[in-house]
């Protein structure tokens, strides 16, 4: 895990890598979602030091599910940065899509991911619009923690032309958050002290799907960065019924990792298969 002597280092590191990608793919201007959560934050305020807060949009699309605060919060975020905002609300899209799909649910309108990701997706289209339109790329939020339980929706939350923080474990992600916020406040204290939550039902937290944060990434990290196996990790003490779930939900979510934007690595150990790596820009 990244040490008080890593983050600065790998702060300019991920800086450069996005100026880079963006100069090579003949582009200037991106596009970001914002959810009012500590992710989005953090790729947004690297990506305003990379590129200017001029070329970088964030769009927020707040559900029935999203909270007065989380929308607040990442109305802070864009003032703080200076960046440009809009707000398209889901949730009247969200009603026409169900209700035209009716027939498809042949009858089964219980709850699950199905009505979830479809959130996710129809966030994932109206980014790629506005992508599309205003020839933005379309910056991934998604960190490492999420990619290795497949904690991501395909053509939803995980679509984009370059994943920013896809090699910083949540965990990681506040240390991150910590040091963009060294100097004054861009982001908003209560993004970063709050309960992650993809809110895509009512009060979802991440800890419904996954173990909290601090237990998993170090378990993670032993198995990524440490090459370890599930049978040295329980040796080492970890929680059997933890690893397993860890496995499970790994080994039932690989095929999302064909299919994945490119990532900057920062990390000795690629989560995923190399060829999607984006190596560090030189200094």
């Amino acid at each position: 895990m990244l040490s008080g002597s890593d983050i600065s280092g790998i702060h300019s590191r991920i800086i450069r890598t996005v100026r880079d990608f963006f100069a090579k793919a003949g582009a200037s201007r991106a596009v970001i979602g914002l959810s009012g959560g500590i992710d989005s934050a953090v790729v947004a305020a690297l990506a305003v030091e990379a590129l200017g807060k001029d070329n970088v949009t964030g769009i927020l699309m707040p559900s029935s599910y999203s909270t007065i605060h989380s929308v607040g919060d990442a109305v802070t975020l864009a003032e703080n940065l200076g960046i440009k905002y809009h707000i398209v609300p889901i949730s009247t899209i969200y009603d026409r899509f169900m209700k035209e799909a009716e027939p498809l649910f042949e009858g089964d309108f219980h709850w699950d991911t199905t009505q979830e990701n479809l959130q996710a997706r129809i966030r994932g289209t109206i980014l790629m619009l506005y992508s599309n339109r205003h020839r933005a790329l379309l910056l991934n939020t998604t960190n490492k923690s999420e990619l290795s339980m497949g904690y991501g929706t395909l053509y939803g939350d995980l679509c984009g032309a370059l994943m920013v923080i896809a090699d910083l474990y949540k965990t990681e992600v506040y240390e991150m958050a910590a040091y963009i916020n060294r100097e004054q406040e861009i982001i908003p204290a209560s993004t970063i002290t709050k309960a992650p939550s993809a809110e895509l039902k009512e009060g979802q937290k991440d800890t419904d799907s996954l173990p909290p944060y601090d237990i998993l990434d170090p378990v993670l990290y032993s198995l990524n960065e440490r090459g370890k196996s599930a049978e040295q990790i329980l040796q080492e003490g970890a929680d059997k019924e933890l690893v397993e779930k860890i496995i499970r939900l790994r080994k039932a979510a690989a095929f999302k990792g064909h299919q994945l934007a490119p990532m900057i690595k920062v990390s000795t150990a690629p989560l995923l298969d190399r060829s999607k790596w984006v190596e560090p820009a030189e200094q």
